[in-house]
């Protein structure tokens, strides 16, 4: 067979270890063995009728062809309602770029502010896609260690000065992804004041079970903010993400969108509609189940010898320190996988700082999240882990 040769830029994409895991996890569940997934970042809920409706009087209706390459009006009109409604601040439906999910928004925004040796400022640990992004295009992710004591949220002064000529961006993820943590608005209000773009992923908005959840846009409106439908809705296979920048980048962003996306699904984007105005009671029902959850399971962690030091009070994910057991957490998390069944996010998917970690998801029943702990109790207890 002839060599092909690949680029060098995806050649270094690196793999996504959430999914590498769940990936084995169903090859095993396949050869009959039975898998219980606390892995993924995906809700067990099934979308909210409204939504399901309206698709499917949307389908009904003919809205299948090609939409306005920034989105259907309609919808980013219900965005900007939104944002005035929950957080008082004025986004214009020209600002809003709307694509299938919030992933390719990250490719086209990144394309549009780096060039090579460029430098995006971002948290460690984060959501592990991140630093692929900003490497594709030859930029460098300038990770900045966050702590423990902190919920792994980075403090304005240190980014700050982390802050050199060649910054371009800072990213931040506020409720976060692997801790689950929420920044302080007074931090917020510190960053807004940097004198480098703010790029914001708040997509996990609306899954906030203590304290409050605030945008960056209220701080400013120079920031970049992705958002989406994915997590709070229960609509992640819909694949309906937003972007909410400056003005004066719109175009260049609409440009991209038009040559490589074109644009999102019409008839998904009428349900991001009925998301956004019929589903606050789903999305509340949601959350108190996810709350309930997150205690029963912060409740249990310590029956494994595997400590919390910031209590998760956003999303569905709690990052647990296992570095008194290993401080490989990939390897670990495919022994605890290949033996119990149980499937776990290793540490080291997230960043440097994370490693030693394992992130549990509690998108899943308290019933599974039970047999889950019960399981990993018996092999830790073979294995002499206990405390």
């Amino acid at each position: 067979m002839t060599e092909i040769p690949l680029s060098r830029r995806s050649t270094r994409v690196t793999p996504f270890l959430a999914m590498e895991v769940m990936e084995r996890a169903k090859e095993l569940e396949a050869a009959g063995k039975e898998i219980i997934y606390l892995c993924l970042g995906e809700p067990d809920f099934p979308t909210p009728e409204p939504v399901v409706q309206a698709v499917s009087e949307a389908l009904r209706a003919g809205e299948t062809s090609y939409t306005h390459s920034l989105g259907r009006l309609d919808l980013r009109q219900a965005i900007a309602e939104h944002y005035h409604r929950r957080y008082r601040v004025e986004v214009a439906p020209e600002q809003i770029l709307v694509s299938a999910g919030t992933s390719p928004l990250m490719l086209l925004l990144f394309a549009a502010l780096l060039e090579a040796g460029d430098e995006v400022i971002l948290p460690d640990p984060s959501y592990a896609c991140y630093p692929n992004f900003i490497t594709f295009y030859d930029a460098v992710p300038r990770y900045l260690r966050t702590r423990p004591e902190d919920a792994f949220q980075p403090r304005p002064e240190d980014v700050r000065r982390a802050i050199t000529e060649r910054t371009r961006a800072v990213l931040i993820n506020s409720p976060s992804n692997p801790a689950g943590s929420v920044m302080p608005a007074a931090w917020l209000e510190e960053l807004a004041d940097l004198p480098v773009p703010i790029v914001a992923d708040e997509i996990y908005h609306g899954l906030t079970y203590q304290g409050e959840e605030r945008s960056i846009l209220e701080f400013t409106q120079d920031a970049f903010v992705l958002g989406g439908f994915s997590k709070t809705y229960a609509m992640t296979g819909w694949r309906l993400g937003y972007l909410i920048c400056p003005a004066q980048v719109v175009r260049t962003l609409q440009s991209l969108h038009q040559n490589f996306l074109i644009s999102a699904n019409n008839f998904v984007q009428a349900a991001g509609i009925a998301a956004l105005r019929h589903c606050d009671g789903d999305v509340a029902r949601m959350r108190q189940a996810y709350d309930r959850r997150r205690r029963h399971l912060l409740a249990r962690l310590p029956e494994l010898g595997l400590k919390v030091e910031r209590p998760p009070v956003a999303a569905f994910y709690v990052l647990a320190d296992a570095r008194h057991i290993s401080g490989d957490s990939q390897a670990l998390a495919m022994e605890i996988l290949e033996q119990t069944g149980v499937a776990l996010t290793p540490g080291i998917d997230f960043g440097p700082a994370a490693e030693g970690f394992l992130r549990f998801s509690y998108a899943n029943s308290i019933d599974n999240i039970d047999r889950a702990i019960d399981r990993l109790g018996d092999y830790f207890g073979r294995r002499g882990w206990l405390p």
